[in-house]
C-alpha cells in the first residue's frame, strides 16, 4: 500500500460507507488495471538483508529512484517511506521488512502493464547496482530468520507488529518475510462487483497454485510450494479468508460493509500521528465512543484506511484486489494480471468462469484453499484437480483477452502475456517445484544460489 488516506470529511451514517464503495463503479470503457508487486532486496556481496539506514540502505535506494523518476517523496516524520507519481498515479512503497513495492498506475492494457513493470525494474536495477543491491523473484525471503529481517520506520507497522501475535502465529512472517503480486480491477455496478467477487474468490486458490513460488524458509525447504499462502491461513482470522458470506443470497456492498465494520481496527490517524487502537471497534469510532480517543468520530480517511487493513483473498475497496499469488520474475507479474483481466473484463469469460465455480460449496472452496499451499496444482476440488480447473480457467481467460483485442506495436494481442501461465499449467510444474528440483540438484542443498538465479 502506497500511503494512508487523508480526508477529514466526517461520516454521519452507515449509508455513507456503502456509498464510498459504490462510488468505485465505472463504465466498461474506463475500466483499468493496476498491477502491484513486492520484491525482497538483498546485498549481492553476501546475500544479507538491507536495513533502512546507511549509505547503501533502503533510504538510499528510495532517494536514488527519486532522482531517476522525479516522483515526489512520501514522508513520515523525517523519513522517506515511498515515492508517488502525482501525474501518472503510480507509487513505490515499503512493506514492513523492506520489501520494495511498485503500485502501478491504472492502465488500459496488459502491454502497458508490461512496459511499466519493465521500466520500474530497469530503474530499480540501475540504482540497486550502484548500491550493491539485488531483488529476489521469490514469494518469501528464503534465508534470513524473522529476527534477522530489517524493520522499516512506519508507525502503522509498529502497531501491527505488536498486535499480530495476539491473533495468529504467522502474522509477523506475513509482514516481514513475504512478497506478493496482485492486480486491481474495476467493476461497473453492484451486480458486476458481486459476480466478479464470487468468481475471483472461488478461483483465487487456483491462482495461488499456478503462481506458487515460496518453497524455502530459513535456508531450507519449508514443506510447502507456497509458504506465503500457508502463512495467510494463520495470520488473523478476523480479517482474512475466503468470505463465505459473499456467496450468500443478497450479498452486495452493504453486506461487505457490515463485515468490515466487525473487523477490529489497527489504528486511527490524526494529522501525522498514528493512534494505536488495535482490537477496537470501528463501530465505536463511528459512534464517537472509542475509549482510546474519547469524542473522536470517524472520517472518510478513517474508513479508507480501515478497509485497507482488511486482508481477505479478494479485497473490495473502490475496486477489487486479487490477493492470492506469490511474486515471481517479470513475466510472472504480467501473467497474473493477464489471467485475471481475461476472466473478469470480458463478459463471456466471466459468465463461463461462474459456470465453472457456481456449484462449489463453501466446504469445497475452503478445502481447496487449505490444500493449495502444499499441493498447488495437485490439490482437488469437487472431484477435479486444481490443474484441470486451471486449464479451464486459462482457456476462458485467453478467449477473453482475444475478444478484448488490444494489440501492441507488433500487432500481438494480450494473450502473449499468458505464455508463462500456459507453460506452468501444461507441464503441471509450478515455479516452486522447479526451484526445489534445482535445490536438490545443481544447487547442492543450498538456497544461496537463489541470490544469483532468482533475481530481477
Amino acid at each position: 500500500m502506497a500511503r494512508d488516506v487523508s480526508d477529514t470529511t466526517p461520516l454521519g451514517a452507515r449509508s455513507e460507507l456503502v456509498e464510498w464503495i459504490e462510488s468505485g463503479e465505472k463504465p466498461r470503457e474506463t475500466w483499468r488495471l493496476g498491477t502491484e508487486h513486492e520484491k525482497v532486496p538483498f546485498y549481492k556481496a553476501d546475500a544479507s538483508p538491507v536495513p533502512y539506514e546507511g549509505e547503501r540502505g533502503i533510504r538510499a535506494l528510495l532517494e536514488g529512484l527519486q532522482g531517476l523518476t522525479g516522483w515526489e517523496p512520501i514522508m513520515e516524520n523525517s523519513y522517506p517511506i515511498g515515492l508517488v507519481d502525482e501525474v501518472g498515479g503510480g507509487a513505490i512503497s515499503l512493506e514492513p521488512g523492506g520489501q520494495f513495492e511498485l503500485s502501478g498506475a491504472p492502465v488500459r492494457t496488459l502491454h502497458e502493464t508490461a512496459d511499466e513493470t519493465a521500466l520500474h525494474l530497469k530503474y530499480a536495477k540501475a540504482v540497486g547496482d550502484k548500491l550493491g543491491l539485488g531483488f529476489l523473484t521469490l514469494g518469501m525471503s528464503p534465508l534470513w530468520t524473522r529476527a534477522e529481517t530489517p524493520v522499516m520506520p512506519k508507525a502503522r507497522y509498529r502497531i501491527m507488529t505488536e498486535y499480530m501475535p495476539k491473533v495468529g502465529s504467522l502474522g509477523l512472517d506475513m509482514m516481514y518475510r513475504t512478497a506478493t503480486v496482485q492486480v486491481n480491477m474495476d467493476y461497473g455496478s453492484e451486480a458486476d462487483m458481486v459476480k466478479k467477487m464470487r468468481v475471483s474468490l472461488a478461483l483465487q486458490p487456483i491462482a495461488a497454485a499456478i503462481f506458487a513460488n515460496s518453497p524455502f524458509t530459513d535456508g531450507k525447504p519449508n514443506g510447502y510450494l507456497s509458504m506465503r499462502s500457508a502463512i495467510w491461513l494463520d495470520t488473523d482470522r478476523d480479517r482474512t479468508g475466503m468470505l463465505d458470506f459473499a456467496f450468500e443470497e443478497g450479498f452486495g456492498y452493504e453486506r461487505y460493509v457490515d463485515w468490515a465494520l466487525d473487523v477490529p481496527m489497527y489504528f486511527v490517524k490524526r494529522d501525522a500521528t498514528y493512534h494505536n487502537v488495535a482490537g477496537a471497534s470501528f463501530k465505536d469510532l463511528f459512534a464517537g465512543k472509542l475509549a482510546q480517543l474519547p469524542g473522536e468520530r470517524a472520517t472518510r480517511s478513517d474508513w479508507a484506511n480501515h478497509v485497507s487493513t482488511l486482508f481477505p483473498e479478494v479485497r473490495l475497496k473502490r475496486y477489487l484486489e486479487m490477493r492470492g499469488a506469490d511474486v515471481g520474475p517479470q513475466e510472472h507479474i504480467t501473467a497474473l494480471s493477464a489471467f485475471w483481466a481475461g476472466l473478469l473484463y470480458d463478459q463471456a469469460a466471466l459468465d463461463g468462469a461462474w459456470e465453472l465455480v457456481k456449484n462449489w460449496t463453501a466446504e469445497d472452496r475452503n478445502r481447496l484453499r487449505n490444500d493449495v499451499p502444499k499441493r498447488a496444482l495437485k490439490a482437488e476440488i469437487a472431484g477435479r484437480s486444481a490443474r484441470d480447473v486451471a486449464r479451464d480457467a486459462l482457456t476462458l481467460s485467453k478467449a477473453g483477452l482475444q475478444r478484448r483485442g488490444y494489440k501492441d506495436e507488433a500487432g500481438r494481442d494480450e494473450t502473449r502475456h499468458l505464455a508463462y501461465v500456459e507453460d506452468i499449467v501444461e507441464s503441471g510444474r509450478t515455479p516452486a517445484e522447479r526451484l526445489l528440483e534445482r535445490y536438490h540438484g545443481e544447487w547442492g542443498g543450498s538456497v544461496k544460489p537463489a541470490f544469483r538465479e532468482c533475481v530481477f
